[in-house]
């Protein structure tokens, strides 16, 4: 067997999790090494949806901008039900916060907008940074096991151009290896849940077709298509789904898993698409095709000793709400400071415990949630009086029907429109989803304040707070006369104070942190005559402290402990804060410990 590679953490899987994961080990300092099974990046759109939260990740890494000019932007985002893109339509939800009233919100709650980016524009571009600024990526390389010891990580790989293993040491692993991890597997997670849930999967069909004509005046991500065949009550649901506007495409078609997993030709698949669009005069090219199935599982936990799991490998759901990409971003924005803290020397490896006890509820969330939406389709074909198995006669009328002038086609149209509505939650309503999520670990310190609860649907709204263990809330400063958010004074692998003009006492506090304990604390004062100042008072409103008092905010701009006033100041408060929040040692070049059983 080959000679033993080191490195200080191995990541396996280069999806959103492990790339984003690579990334930010890389340009904090650390020694990493991704490797992919495969040999390129996803070949396939897979996940689209990219929201706020990480969006603002990229921002940190300095790369939402050209994020953005591979995107499609919020403003072309939004769906329209039909049952062709030649017919008329049953409806239109304004998704993905395109409402006026949604859209303020949105603004309201970060920098960064919602935008839709294919899963295999965001991969390119990440992994093109990782090796840029560091990391051994290596592509057609495979986990085979591990075992790890209470020193590090000794991983067996296979090389698979040729066919050898060898083997790599590394101080911690992240198992970011997918819906069917063999490293979460090998580190016996507990799942609850199942995969391939109900009795119908999916079937993808990537296409290129010039559909402008039809759609470029109805601007939409997502085509819902209503037609005859098997589905949802008996009724065929086709989805066209926009790629690049407007002229590639993937069309989501059903199929009954009984009966396993379509084999269609070429001309096959083409006429499933024809159908939908609802006219073949339009040249189409089928590009590619794949299968999937509705998974409803999280992992009861996600670690074992110097081994972390994230993305799909411990929360697998379906794409409702557009939230598997997200979620598995801001793992990874979770794992990798604490992971180059504990590397570096800077907290005692007691600190990776909190990725177990933030991220797991996060992954029951998110499939729990996803799992709910599902309830908003059947009231939709109700309303339109689809019976189970439709002929094209009933389809024709159904629509007759609800045309019609009487009381009763009323009443039809008001539950269609109602029901149409209730879908918002499958199309980014769950704003609060997305952006209200709460910790409580070790990493985080009371200020003793009651936990005021959310005054509206936590699921729904984005209620921002600075209580620790909330994410820091976004509010708009000037700098030379420019804007700047609070967001961007935070990030970058660092802790960072937040205090006002007549909290500048803390800034010596800072001082003694940064020499006993050797971390980067950025302090920021923000007033008059400072480099940020609240113009519009917005920090002083969603500060939730007097100005004399101070938001701690940790590299993965959660706020981890605030202070109302400057009462503390000086008395060694914020020192011990941060030896509680990094679980400090004692000497700052003692190498990290952990016991940990051998698994394989």
């Amino acid at each position: 067997m080959a000679k033993t590679v080191e490195t200080d953490v191995l990541v396996v899987g280069a999806g959103p999790a492990g790339a984003i994961s690579a990334l930010l080990l890389s340009t904090y300092g650390i020694r990493t090494i991704m490797i992919n099974k495969y040999g390129s990046t996803s070949p396939g759109p897979r996940a689209h949806i990219t929201n706020q939260r990480a969006m603002e990740i990229l921002r940190d890494l300095d790369l939402e901008e050209p994020a953005k000019a591979l995107a499609t932007p919020q403003e072309k985002m939004g769906h329209v039900f039909a049952r062709s893109l030649v017919d008329e339509e049953f409806g239109r939800i304004y998704s993905w916060s395109t409402h006026p009233e949604a859209k303020a919100r949105h603004d309201l709650a970060s920098p960064c907008a919602i935008c839709d980016l294919p899963q295999y524009y965001f991969e390119p571009l990440v992994t093109a940074q990782c090796a840029l600024r560091g990391s051994d990526v290596r592509l057609r390389t495979e986990y085979v096991s591990h075992v790890q010891d209470a020193d590090g990580v000794t991983a067996t790989l296979r090389d698979l151009l040729t066919d050898t293993d060898y083997q790599v040491r590394a101080k911690y692993l992240i198992g970011a290896d997918g819906a069917r991890s063999k490293v979460a597997q090998d580190i016996g997670l507990p799942f609850e849940g199942r995969m391939a849930t109900g009795d119908s999967g999916s079937l993808n069909i990537e296409f290129t077709a010039d559909l402008s004509a039809l759609v470029q005046h109805r601007p939409s991500d997502m085509f819902w298509l209503l037609q005859t065949g098997s589905g949802l009550n008996g009724t065929g649901v086709g989805v066209l789904r926009m790629v690049r506007p407007w002229h590639k495409w993937v069309c989501v078609w059903g199929y009954e898993l009984a009966n396993g997993a379509p084999q269609l030709s070429t001309e096959q698949a083409r006429a499933v698409v024809q159908k939908l669009i609802g006219t073949d005069d339009i040249p189409v090219t089928i590009d590619g095709m794949s299968t999937w199935t509705i998974n409803q599982q999280y992992a009861g936990r996600n670690s074992a000793g110097r081994v972390f799991c994230m993305g799909d490998a411990v929360h697998r759901h379906s794409p409702m709400g557009g939230l598997g990409l997200n979620t598995s971003v801001q793992d990874a924005y979770n794992l990798a400071w604490k992971l180059a803290a504990v590397i570096k020397g800077q907290a005692g490896a007691e600190l990776l415990a909190s990725f177990d006890a933030e991220r797991s509820p996060i992954a029951k969330q998110i499939v729990d949630y996803t799992a709910s939406t599902f309830a908003t389709l059947p009231p939709m074909f109700a309303a339109l009086g689809i019976p189970p198995a439709p002929t094209e006669q009933d389809m024709d009328l159904a629509i007759a029907r609800l045309k019609e002038p009487t009381e009763d086609a009323a009443l039809r149209r008001t539950a269609l429109r109602k029901a149409i509505d209730e879908t918002i939650v499958i199309f980014g309503g769950g704003h609060g989803v997305e952006m209200n999520q709460r910790y409580r670990s070790g990493a985080i310190v009371s200020d003793g304040s009651e936990d005021p609860g959310f005054a509206r649907d936590e699921r729904l709204f984005h209620q921002p707070s600075t209580r620790p263990g909330a994410h820091l809330p976004h509010a708009w400063l000037t700098s030379d006369h420019r804007r700047v958010s609070t967001l961007d004074l935070c990030g970058k692998g660092r802790f960072t104070l937040l205090t006002g003009l007549a909290g500048s006492a803390w800034a010596k506090d800072a001082e003694e942190v940064q020499r006993e304990l050797g971390i980067d604390l950025r302090v920021h004062v923000i007033g008059p005559g400072q480099p940020y100042e609240d113009a519009w008072g917005d920090f002083a409103a969603a500060s939730e402290v007097g100005e004399s008092g101070l938001l701690l905010v940790r590299p993965d701009m959660f706020v981890a402990w605030r202070a109302a006033d400057a009462a503390d100041a000086g008395s060694g408060r914020l020192l011990e804060v941060m030896r509680t929040i990094l679980h400090a040692p004692e000497a700052r070049s003692r190498e990290p410990e952990l016991a940990i059983a051998k698994t394989g």
